[in-house]
C-alpha cells in the first residue's frame, strides 16, 4: 500500500518527481518473513538494501514513506535514514499501517533523522486500498508547497 500511496502522491504533485524504492535484500515474504520483519523492526535492526539511484542530498525536499511493521518503520528505511544522516535538507513523512502504529513509525523517523517534518500523513491500509484519502492527501500536499 505504501508504494501505491507514493505513486499517487507523485502524480498529485504534478512535477518531475523521482521515486526511490528501498529494496531490502533479506527475504521477508511468507509467514516466517512476516514474523521476522516485525521482530527486526521492533529491535531496530538495520537491513542490507540495494544500491540507490538517487542521492537525497541533491534534493531540497525528500518525502519518505514506510509501511508500519510492529509499530515501527521498516528495517530498510532505518538503514536509509542512518546512511544519510545530515544529508537530507527538508523532509516530509508518511506511513501506512494495518490498524495502528503509523504515528509511532513517523515519530521514529523524525527522531532518527533529527529533522522536523514539513508534513506528516498517516493512512490505514484500508484507506489506501480503497483510495479513500483524498482530503488527507490534499492537506499533506498543501503543507509541502
Amino acid at each position: 500500500m505504501t508504494k501505491k500511496v507514493a505513486l499517487k502522491l507523485a502524480g498529485e504533485l504534478g512535477a518531475d518527481v523521482d521515486i526511490e524504492e528501498l529494496v531490502d535484500k533479506n527475504k521477508r515474504s511468507g509467514v516466517v518473513g512476516y514474523i521476522m520483519s516485525g521482530r527486526d523492526a521492533m529491535q531496530k535492526k538495520l537491513a542490507v538494501i540495494e544500491p540507490l539511484r538517487y542521492n537525497p542530498a541533491e534534493y531540497d525536499l525528500v518525502i519518505i514513506g514506510t509501511p508500519t511493521w510492529a509499530y515501527a518503520m521498516t528495517c530498510a528505511l532505518r538503514t536509509y535514514l542512518t546512511d544519510h544522516l545530515g544529508e537530507i535538507k527538508q523532509v516530509a513523512f508518511f506511513a501506512t499501517h494495518g490498524s495502528d502504529g503509523g504515528d509511532k513509525a513517523i515519530k521514529q523517523m523524525a527522531e532518527l533523522s533529527g529533522l522536523k517534518a514539513r508534513a506528516e500523513l498517516v493512512l490505514t491500509s484500508k484507506e489506501a486500498a480503497q483510495d479513500n484519502y483524498s482530503e488527507k492527501l490534499k492537506e499533506f500536499i498543501s503543507l509541502l508547497k
